[in-house]
């Protein structure tokens, strides 16, 4: 089981320390279209490693960041974040900030429909594949009970062939979108392109915590809803993280916490189609996890305590209670 006590000192490792893919695009090299060569960087979701810019930047981040483990910790431990849940479901509206260079990468709102309908399968018990579930984590899947709305798409025409994860697309003033209203909404910006530490990322998410200037979730336009690439499941893995879910390894080998007691121990990704079980650290690895970076179709489950622990941002004195409001 995942160790979940929050001690100052791991607190303070996990503020100094992403995602799924179909199989067609694991290897090196694929070309997706527009002349553009696709080499999938190892880290596949940049959420981590952006944030590491981000502490590095600006520390303050680090201690906004505790102060919500802590908050989370007392809201699981006094139930609040059960309560949160038990009043029914949550509904958060979506903001979509398209922002592309070719009409190809303009794309349409059916696609953008087709994401918000897997978002809705994933956190609501809906997922295609969950009959897979082996019987030993079936017992804790969960109904995590938000229902994501499409709000409104914005739609910026830029230059860029690509764009870094260093969230200059959030801005209307660096060619990209302004975020809108971030405490009652979630704003998903889709671009075309970004290359990242030797590779192009999917996507990436900013933890609570953050500056509201830039709080929300980026994905590669080919990655954003239902494509040859994709069904949909690179945005629930991002909006895991804009929920506060740590990957399911926990970024580090066998001992590694992603803060959930009911998720085992595992000494890093998981990567393909994997057939169960796959033994680490002394535990079958849960693969069809949300936030491991298994293929697509192979993803198709959060845990109680993940729901739990995002449930809890929700909560009185959580960094997103103004959404439950």
């Amino acid at each position: 089981m995942k160790r979940v006590l929050l001690s100052m000192a791991a607190i303070a490792i996990l503020m100094t320390s992403c995602e799924n893919t179909s199989s067609e695009v694991k290897d090196e090299g694929v070309t997706l279209g527009e002349d553009q060569e696709f080499a999938l960087s190892d880290d596949q979701c940049g959420t981590m490693g952006v944030l590491d810019e981000l502490l590095a930047k600006d520390p303050s981040i680090a201690t906004n960041m505790a102060a919500i483990e802590m908050h989370t910790a007392n809201a699981i431990k006094s139930g609040l974040a059960q309560r949160i849940a038990a009043d029914g479901v949550l509904e958060i509206p979506v903001i979509f900030h398209v922002i592309y260079r070719t009409q190809s990468e303009n794309i349409p709102l059916s696609q953008l429909e087709d994401q918000i309908d897997a978002l809705n399968e994933d956190f609501n018990l809906n997922n295609p594949g969950r009959n897979t579930i082996p019987a030993e984590f079936s017992a804790v899947e969960s109904n995590v009970g938000i229902r994501f709305v499409l709000e409104d798409v914005i739609r910026v025409q830029s230059n860029k062939r690509q764009w870094r994860p260093d969230d200059s697309m959030k801005f209307t003033s660096s060619g990209g979108s302004d975020v809108v209203n971030p405490q009652q909404n979630l704003n998903i910006w889709v671009v075309n392109n970004m290359p990242y530490r030797g590779g192009n990322i999917l996507g990436y998410a900013q933890f609570p915590g953050g500056s509201w200037s830039t709080d929300g979730v980026v994905l590669d336009h080919r990655f954003t809803g239902t494509t040859q690439y994709s069904t949909g499941r690179t945005a629930t893995h991002e909006v895991g993280h804009w929920l506060n879910l740590r990957h399911i390894w926990g970024d580090g080998g066998c001992g590694a916490s992603d803060f959930v007691a009911d998720t085992p121990d595992s000494d890093g990704p998981s990567r393909g189609c994997p057939t169960y079980p796959q033994v680490n650290c002394g535990t079958n690895d849960m693969t069809m996890n949300f936030m491991d970076y298994s293929d697509d179709p192979c993803l198709n489950m959060f845990t109680e305590g993940q729901k739990n622990r995002m449930m809890s941002v929700f909560a009185s004195g959580g960094f997103r209670e103004a959404m439950a409001q």
